[in-house]
């Protein structure tokens, strides 16, 4: 299934882990360089998907040490990961 944006939703895992991969894939290759803002509304946007969605992918790429977020000011990448960034 694919949406306005041309993504192929696998459908043997949730939105949110796939939403996850990309994004964590786009901090490590750099698309997302440290100090990136990344917005919930803008990825909403991007995915068509709901905002509990993104905050789910947000929390797994919190917790691989990827970004980190601040109430009232928003999840920013801290460091690419992976190969000693």
């Amino acid at each position: 299934m694919t949406n306005s944006e041309g993504i192929e939703w696998d459908a043997t895992l949730y939105k949110y882990e796939q939403i996850a991969q990309i994004l964590s894939e786009r901090i490590r290759s750099g698309v997302y360089p440290p100090q990136t803002v990344l917005s919930e509304v803008a990825l909403e946007q991007e995915f068509g998907v709901a905002r509990p969605t993104v905050r789910l992918a947000m929390k797994i790429i919190r917790e691989q040490g990827l970004i980190i977020t601040k109430r009232g000011k928003g999840s920013v990448v801290v460091h690419r990961g992976g190969n000693g960034a």
